[in-house]
């Protein structure tokens, strides 16, 4: 019998553990801050993210570290912790989401007097769990890590005390996520059975040649698991939380769910499918294809169908339209399934959200930004956003047609061939040609709206009064502007070599 006693690495387990010690320094400060000196618990947590990004630099270009490992067992990689080249790169979109979200957050905390203890606290509790998640390698981890990026995230959506939108949004998100929670445990309760172990490593070799008995259990067991994970991917039919819910929350916030609770359900399902489920293929492969279909069309459909006088038109846009990139999201894992180099069409899918995080998180900037003078946010208040605020308007449209797959967004286009080449390579030629659909469908909407930002401000009319009857525009705060700055220009900096970032994403995974 091994010893029980191990040593913790803790350079290893360094961007987590930073950013949740952080978090606890900015609750014990807030009781000791008076209320003129908060605004410093921004600046702690933005010190406190970039921190936590440096942590990631000694872990590169070495071996995979793995920490919280069984003892006095033959298999060496049953480790609850693993720091490989897929967890950092997911922890890099994690953490720099997280930091492009506190920038974006430090003017609106004051503008929209959100209590900004709790909120940092909040904020920086959850980016703990969305980076302790990538290096999961135990069903156990995986899912408090779900969880504890999941609770503080409800209680950010509600931050906006009185406001009855706001509680209904919290109220939904939650009661939906419970439900997913609960049937998610059921799976791993089954997984379990099924195995004896909750460990990836040991769950993938053990289900290779379960009971006959238990064959049952184990597949019910895959499903059900599978389910919390497409819920925090805002896949069909785990979707219909999304639009009320970032119309409720803060827009911050509203952006931080867009990338960051998107990052965590795409790397709990490439988790638990490629690495503990791999000889389930059957099972689960068939299923997030027929869901990465049905996602990316209702999201596409109902994003078309948004009208762009109508109130908070913009984020309900931007929500319908997450929904639909969940749905490209999903094709390669679902690929991974049928293909014969699983981390290649892994490597598809972490490629992709590495845009996708980017160029989101810089439109919802922007939206902040317009929300200033036209809080109503319809999209229709674009309207000669150019005349008035050009650098933003150019910065707007950019990110419109990364997301479009047009250029000069050359980075959105390498993304979307790379999820097309990887359906077909696997195999998946029905899928492949239901997104080319989807993004004929998507390129009317992300135009219009881009076409709109163009447009002379006197056309408007009444319409887009708020936005047109700014004449002299209002400084934007210096966090604000390096919210949409920042995206810019990695977006820029990609298009120009787009190869590195699926060079980047490809990892060892396997």
């Amino acid at each position: 019998m091994g010893s029980l006693i191990q040593s913790v690495d803790w350079l290893a387990i360094a961007p987590p553990t930073v950013t949740a010690v952080v978090a606890l320094v900015v609750l014990v400060a807030d009781l000791f801050l008076p209320e003129g000196r908060k605004p410093l618990l921004g600046r702690i947590s933005v010190a406190g993210l970039l921190l936590a990004g440096l942590s990631l630099l000694p872990l590169l270009d070495r071996a995979p570290r793995s920490t919280f490992c069984l003892t006095g067992v033959s298999d060496r990689d049953a480790c609850s912790y693993t720091a490989d080249h897929f967890t950092l790169v997911i922890q890099l979109l994690v953490l720099g989401g997280a930091l492009l979200t506190a920038l974006l957050s430090m003017s609106a905390v004051r503008d929209q007097r959100l209590p900004e203890g709790e909120f940092w606290f909040l904020l920086l509790s959850s980016a703990a769990g969305a980076a302790l998640l990538p290096a999961s390698r135990d069903l156990a981890t995986l899912v408090v890590a779900l969880e504890v990026a999941s609770l503080p995230a409800f209680a950010l959506v509600g931050l906006r005390r009185g406001e009855r939108r706001s509680s209904e949004a919290a109220l939904k998100f939650f009661l939906s996520s419970v439900t997913a929670t609960a049937v998610t445990l059921l799976g791993v309760s089954f997984v379990y059975a099924a195995t004896g172990t909750l460990h990836l490593t040991e769950v993938a070799e053990k289900l290779g040649h379960v009971d006959p008995r238990l064959d049952t259990l184990a597949q019910a067991g895959v499903a059900l698991t599978l389910v919390g994970f497409a819920f925090k991917t805002a896949a069909v039919p785990f979707h219909f939380w999304v639009p009320d819910t970032y119309v409720g929350a803060p827009l911050p916030v509203a952006a931080y769910l867009s990338v960051i609770g998107k990052a965590v359900g795409f790397t709990g399902l490439i988790l638990v499918t490629v690495v503990a489920f791999p000889s389930y293929a059957s099972v689960w492969a068939p299923a997030l294809a027929v869901l990465a279909a049905l996602t990316m069309t209702a999201g596409n459909v109902a994003a078309l169908r948004q009208r762009p006088e109508r109130a908070h038109s913009a984020v309900r846009l931007l929500a319908w339209s997450s929904v639909g990139q969940a749905g490209y999201l999903l094709v390669p894992i679902a690929a991974a399934g049928y293909a014969d180099d699983p981390a290649h069409a892994i490597g598809s899918t972490v490629a992709y959200a590495l845009m996708y995080a980017a160029v989101n998180l810089g439109a919802f900037a922007v939206a902040a930004l317009v929300a200033r003078t036209s809080p109503r946010n319809r999209i229709t208040d674009y309207r000669g956003l150019y005349a008035r605020r050009p650098l933003a308007a150019l910065a707007q449209g950019f990110f419109l047609l990364c997301l479009a797959g047009l250029p000069p967004g050359i980075i959105g286009l390498f993304a979307k061939v790379t999820v097309f080449t990887a359906a077909v390579d696997a195999g998946l030629g029905w899928l492949a040609v239901v997104m080319a659909l989807n993004v004929v469908i998507a390129l009317y909407y992300y135009l219009q709206w881009t076409a709109i930002l163009f447009r002379p401000a006197e056309d408007a009319g009444t319409t887009g009064a708020a936005g047109a009857g700014e004449t002299a525009p209002v400084r934007i705060p210096l966090p604000l502007a390096a919210a949409i700055a920042l995206p810019a220009a990695t977006g820029i900096a990609l298009s120009g070599a787009p190869q590195l970032v699926l060079r980047f994403a490809s990892g060892a995974l396997l």
